[in-house]
């Protein structure tokens, strides 16, 4: 990956950071390329650096950088082609009856209590709630971009939160929590789904999603919103397959 070939890189520089054992793939170790300084990219060097499939954690801006492994490949649905399979058909009927509203990157305690219930259900059980608290938002609420939160209300009771980046050519899904306790619901998808359509309305063309990991069951189902496009050796390849 060439990163010298855009004038808005020569404000920032990168770095990699050393090994930490890897999220994703079991004994593996991972190294990530992070920019910096973070205070200095503004939305055009992040939309730049999105193209070449960096991504947001918090304040910073990162990509995989592993020595010996190339699993982690940038993915992004194309909004305007997409056409929901079946099952995603009877998803956004089964879920039509939430209501989305649009909200600041803001920290709110009733998004962080879901986020948590989220967190000790589908993850290791959270055990300082202080530093589960930091965090939190250092994760989440902290960016230098364009972000928003988008809620899922079913009446009074909030059900999904999304947060995403918004960009030139779309969106980058930067994380997703739902109440992990509702039976017989797929909100997961159906966020995704919901992003398609909202990007459709509003003539954006990419959602970006982060990595797709063909060893992690967790990072499969990406591939389920076709066309998607996978950017491999410099370039973005679709694929509808």
């Amino acid at each position: 990956m060439d990163l010298n070939d855009k004038p808005s890189f020569e404000k920032i520089h990168f770095y990699t950071t050393t090994k930490y054992s890897c999220s994703y793939i079991d004994k593996m170790n991972a190294q990530s390329l992070v920019v910096t300084p973070y205070k200095s990219i503004k939305q055009n060097i992040f939309q730049d650096l999105v193209e070449k499939g960096f991504r947001r954690s918090g304040q910073y801006i990162y990509k995989p950088n592993c020595e010996s492994c190339t699993a982690c490949i940038p993915i992004r649905l194309v909004a305007d082609k997409f056409l929901p399979s079946k099952t995603q058909k009877r998803i956004i009927r089964n879920h039509s009856h939430l209501r989305t509203q649009e909200a600041p990157l803001i920290f709110k305690q009733n998004h962080f209590d879901l986020y948590l219930k989220y967190q000790n259900k589908r993850h290791s059980p959270l055990e300082n709630k202080q530093n589960d608290l930091n965090d939190y938002n250092d994760f989440l609420i902290k960016s230098n971009v364009k972000s928003k939160l988008i809620e899922f209300w079913d009446g009074d009771s909030l059900k999904i939160v999304t947060i995403v980046d918004i960009l030139n050519d779309g969106i980058s899904a930067v994380y997703t929590f739902f109440n992990p306790n509702d039976k017989k619901v797929s909100y997961g998808t159906y966020a995704v789904t919901w992003l398609i359509n909202w990007c459709k309305k509003e003539q954006l063309k990419y959602i970006y999603l982060g990595y797709w990991i063909g060893e992690c069951n967790k990072m499969k189902y990406k591939t389920n919103f076709k066309p998607y496009e996978l950017f491999i050796d410099g370039y973005w390849q679709e694929n509808t397959s």
